[in-house]
């Protein structure tokens, strides 16, 4: 049986089946630092493993696009934080206070890489640019997310700790990601090869951030603190912030006379958050207590811009074939028999 577009994916039924565990079995005491470390080696392998999936030329064939890229890199670091606190003093009544923190962290991070080009792909748009900006975009997050926190959320001495942070997360999250890439060409066969059973990496690790964040949390009172009221303006604040980001980017795309392929890239690039990236580096920038309320919004946000980029995706796709698509294939298909 096929399910709906409109029900959530088996990663985030995970997601809330962990959230629920963390509530009723918070891990404690030494149980919690066990989990700590075995969640701090699961972060260095979850960017390890990124890096070894990062090919270098598939990337370097959509560099060229700069204005594409610039533009991205744009609506994912200016216009979102922008949105965030112009829209603050109307949305955050809506949220309590710690709520909104996650809120002002979601519109800091950097985009998805992989859903990203999935819908990029699914709606025939500029695939090897969407490569570049999704995977540029994560790279440069290890620098500017942590400055952005450090202007946006800390309430003093921003500049030593958003250095402090970028240091850990070089520490943590970079190295592992560089060793990975480097590594490349004697496991990026195998790699390719096991790439679906490796995904089980890349969702453990993300699983088992999210359980040692919310079982902090809720030893603090996380779920005392958090009204059903507020859970509901939550999703209002989320809407919101979507539905302004597509606009926002489709906009821009046609306004600055990208084709249709290239505005494809722009919107499903520029209007996406990274909840791989996200909770990882929430682990590393706040305190524990603090990141299960953190991310419960960015949690929130991955469902919903994945329901709504894929009937995006859907509608993008429905457009009929110009002579220079309906070519491509042949076009790959001759120059593939000739290099054979």
């Amino acid at each position: 049986m096929v399910r709906s577009r409109f029900l959530p994916d088996n990663f985030t039924l995970a997601l809330v089946t962990t959230v629920a565990l963390a509530t009723v079995l918070p891990a404690s005491g030494q149980t919690a630092v066990y989990f700590g470390w075995l969640t701090t080696f699961a972060i260095g392998l979850l960017f390890f493993m990124h890096g070894a999936k990062l090919s270098s030329e598939a990337v370097l064939a959509g560099v060229g696009h700069w204005r594409l890229h610039l533009l991205v890199f744009s609506c994912t670091f200016l216009m979102f934080p922008v949105l965030g606190l112009i829209l603050k003093p109307i949305l955050s009544p809506l949220v309590t206070p710690a709520l909104y923190t996650g809120v002002l962290y979601l519109c800091v991070l950097p985009a998805t890489v992989q859903s990203a080009i999935a819908f990029t792909s699914l709606a025939r748009g500029n695939i090897p640019a969407a490569i570049c900006s999704a995977s540029a975009s994560t790279l440069l997050g290890v620098f500017v997310t942590p400055l952005l926190v450090g202007v946006l959320l800390s309430t003093g001495g921003s500049s030593s700790s958003s250095l402090s942070a970028i240091g850990q997360i070089l520490l943590q999250l970079m190295a592992p990601f560089v060793v990975g890439h480097l590594m490349r060409p004697l496991i990026g066969k195998w790699v390719k090869r096991h790439a679906k059973s490796l995904t089980l990496v890349d969702r453990s690790s993300v699983l088992l951030v999210v359980y040692t964040a919310f079982s902090a949390a809720v030893i603090e009172g996380l779920w005392k603190q958090v009204p059903l009221t507020a859970l509901a303006g939550l999703f209002g604040v989320l809407a919101i912030l979507l539905a302004l980001a597509l606009t926002i980017t489709t906009f821009a795309a046609r306004k600055l006379g990208f084709n249709k392929e290239d505005e494809i890239t722009i919107v499903f690039c520029g209007s996406k958050k990274s909840l791989a990236s996200g909770i990882p580096m929430a682990h590393v920038l706040f305190a524990a207590p603090a990141v299960g309320a953190i991310v419960l919004p960015l949690m929130l946000f991955h469902q919903m811009q994945l329901m709504v980029c894929a009937v995006l995706a859907q509608r993008y796709a429905r457009r009929p074939l110009l002579v220079e698509e309906e070519k491509a294939p042949v076009v790959a298909a001759a120059k593939a028999s000739k290099a054979a």
